[in-house]
This record gives structure tokens, C-alpha cells and sequence, in this order.
């Protein structure tokens, strides 16, 4: 599933910002998207974390060849099934927190379309292991919402601070400023910023 404003975004952004103006123009027809499945998505944000996208993907296929990634199924698959699939005692940990809180209705995805930004990341930093980032890549990746803007993520900082700095880091109130122009469309810029270190294009 693609975003419908993509289109609207791509181009107020290039006539806002002569930097994303180029970035648009070297990658067409790729856009954000969704797989459509809420748990499978912030499993595999759990998957990937603090490990590099080959690895974290590796983990993902074994996961996928052992069980079905469902809320259920991982509530009950046992721990040591999951460390064989590659996870950490930590993640794993996290993984079937996140599961109980499906199962449970403890979070409510139903809701989450109707919900502002801010009122989903509280809701998501609930379950163990998913902090702000996790919970922005979800706004970002399963909601598309078009404005989000994760301050923290490294692949952002480099690539505005390259960007716009000469490889000089930003501080984060620069940052905050620079991005003003970007409004309403964050997340499409920062897509993009990404695509400039990296072509490949990620999902979760």
C-alpha cells in the first residue's frame, strides 16, 4: 500500500527545498510503503534493532520459516524457539511482550487511524523494548502518516548534516528549524534523505 499524498508531497517539497528537489528527481516511482500487518510490523522494528539490515533481515526469514508471526502463535511459540531464530534473550523478551499485549487488548490497533501521532507513541512505548524510534518507524511505515520527523535517527542526522552542513553535525534545534519547511511532509523528506545514503529502500 502506497500513501495517496505522495504525489502533492513530492512536489511542495521540491519547490520548497532545492536539496530534495534533486534527491525526487534521482529516485521516481519508489515511495513509502505499507505491508499492512500492524504486529508483523513492530516485530520486525524489533527484529532490527541495534543489528545491521542483512542481519536483521536474516533473523526475519529464519522467524518466518519457523512460525507464523501472528500475535497468537508467538504468545505461545517457546523462547528457546525464538533464540534459535536468531533473537536475543532481550528481544525475545520484547518480542513476546508484545505479543501478550496483542492477545491481551492491551493496545488497541483498531483505534490507531483515529488517533494523533503523539497518543500512538505513548501507547506503543507501553510494551517493552519499543522506545520512540520504534514507535515513529511504525507512524511512518504501517500508519504512513506524512509528517513524522525521528529526531534521533542517526541515518537522518548524517544525511542532513551532509546535505545541508558539509558533513557538520546539526544539533537537534537546527535540525527542528531546518525541517520547518518540510511541513506537513517530514516523513516524505526524510525518506528521501535516507534514499541519499542508501538506495535501497527499507520497509518494516
Amino acid at each position: 500500500m502506497y500513501p495517496q499524498y505522495w504525489q502533492q508531497a513530492t512536489e511542495e517539497l521540491s519547490a520548497a527545498d532545492a536539496v530534495l528537489k534533486s534527491l525526487i528527481a534521482s529516485y521516481p516511482q519508489i515511495s513509502l510503503r505499507s505491508r499492512g500487518d500492524a504486529f508483523a510490523t513492530l516485530a520486525r522494528s524489533i527484529a532490527g534493532q541495534q543489528i545491521s539490515v542483512k542481519a536483521s533481515e536474516a533473523v526475519w526469514q529464519r522467524l518466518l520459516a519457523c512460525v507464523a508471526v501472528t500475535p497468537e502463535v508467538i504468545a505461545d511459540t517457546a523462547p528457546e524457539v525464538l533464540r534459535a531464530c536468531g533473537f536475543s534473550l532481550r528481544k525475545v523478551e520484547y518480542l513476546r511482550d508484545l505479543a501478550a499485549k496483542f492477545v491481551d487488548g492491551s493496545l488497541h490497533p483498531g483505534l490507531w487511524d483515529d488517533m494523533d501521532d503523539e497518543a500512538v507513541i505513548v501507547e506503543l512505548c507501553r510494551v517493552r523494548g519499543i522506545g520512540r524510534w520504534t514507535a515513529e518507524m511504525f507512524l511512518m511505515f504501517y500508519l504512513l502518516r506524512p509528517d513524522v520527523f525521528p529526531l534521533d535517527d542517526i541515518g537522518l542526522q548524517k544525511a542532513m548534516a551532509m546535505h545541508y552542513q558539509g558533513g557538520e553535525p546539526f544539533n537537534k534545534i537546527s535540525m527542528r528549524g531546518l525541517a520547518e519547511t518540510w511541513r506537513p511532509w517530514r516523513s516524505v523528506a526524510t525518506w528521501y534523505m535516507w534514499r541519499s545514503l542508501d538506495p535501497q529502500v527499507v520497509a518494516y
